[in-house]
């Protein structure tokens, strides 16, 4: 079913986000800010109100709201409307209440436990949200920018992944070349830096970083223990090089269960594939997909299944929902955020 696209006056969103009062404002980036706001209806929304867009391309964004409008996925933030009287255009979003799997990893509660069954939930339906956009509509969509604070996750911590497509134009094939080459540093695909092509694998090298950070609790990148500047997926493929990545897994998970070490290492396996240099080398999305089904029953045999409602719980049981006042949550990541810095390379 395909979803009814609501088009809001820019009065409306002023109202929704009391003029856009900075205590609204739930994340800012490079392409702009997104503001928590209340409709009319007592509806709560995010609002992404995006930097000024040169005219030319304002065709072009119009015409990836229309696509956008068309998807309907659960593992996808979706979008309810927009407004277009603005030079600046601004987009309306679900509002997902437990803000970023960047924040549930690194934030302010970072050495709050999450266990490995948890993570391996995030990691599939966030894969199975970018295999629906390579492969299952009828116009494949590129991420562009896959990276854990990409990933929202809603009161019982099921992914939803976001912001695939508000600033950047829609591919019309499989392949996009650009002027200048946009992402996050330590997610950006080597192979897209050096050619300008953005593909669908390079969507699956920065899915594979976000594994990294599932499993080692790291930033893409990170200062070690001598306060130096590391790149996580660097590290890590240099650690499976020596046989050390025990060196890097996330302690809070291998501490008390020595099984799922049998399981870090597949995923580790898996994450060491989709980093590989060549695109065509690394899986597709829906092979990513596959090889996670396969760990989640794994990790399931080796643990029992009765185990998994228990982890549930363990996270539900301190939920976290933001108020329009308390934005802080989603602030804490900054210390990692500082050193993902927005990368253009010129062509």
């Amino acid at each position: 079913m395909d979803n009814y696209l609501r088009v809001f006056s820019k009065k409306q969103i002023e109202n929704a986000t009391d003029s856009f009062a900075e205590s609204r404002v739930l994340g800012a980036g490079g392409q702009g800010k997104v503001y928590k706001g209340l409709l009319e209806d007592n509806q709560f929304v995010a609002i992404k109100k995006a930097k000024e867009v040169e005219e030319t391309g304002r065709g072009e964004f119009v015409n990836e709201i229309l696509l956008l409008s068309q998807i309907n996925h659960k593992n996808i933030v979706r979008l309810l409307g927009c407004c277009l009287e603005t030079k600046i255009p601004m987009l309306v979003y679900e509002f997902v209440p437990n803000g970023t799997l960047s924040d549930l990893l690194h934030g302010r509660k970072r050495n709050r436990p999450i266990p490995l069954g948890i993570r391996l939930r995030i990691a599939l339906e966030s894969a199975v949200a970018l295999d629906y956009l390579h492969s299952t509509i009828s116009r494949s969509i590129l991420h562009g920018d896959v990276k854990s604070e990409n990933i929202l996750l809603d009161d019982e911590y099921h992914a939803k992944v976001s912001d695939f497509g508000a600033s950047n134009l829609v591919p019309i094939d499989d392949t996009q070349v650009v002027k200048v080459v946009q992402g996050t540093r330590g997610y950006l695909d080597p192979e897209y830096v050096a050619t300008a092509v953005l593909t669908k694998k390079s969507d699956v090298y920065s899915f594979g970083v976000v594994l990294l950070e599932l499993i080692t609790r790291k930033c893409a990148i990170f200062r070690d223990e001598t306060s130096e500047r590391k790149h996580l997926a660097s590290c890590f493929l240099s650690n499976a090089s020596k046989n050390k990545l025990h060196e890097l897994f996330d302690k809070q998970i291998v501490s008390n269960r020595e099984k799922v070490i049998e399981v870090l290492y597949e995923v580790s396996d898996l994450a060491v594939w989709c980093l590989n240099v060549r695109g065509e080398d690394r899986p597709t999305m829906r092979q990513v997909v596959e090889k996670l089904q396969h760990l989640g029953r794994l990790h399931s045999n080796l643990l029992g299944p009765e185990l998994v409602p228990e982890e549930t719980d363990s996270l539900l049981g301190e939920s976290t929902y933001y108020s329009t006042s308390d934005t802080s949550a989603f602030h804490s990541t900054a210390y990692c955020s500082a050193l993902e810095i927005e990368t253009r390379v010129p062509r």
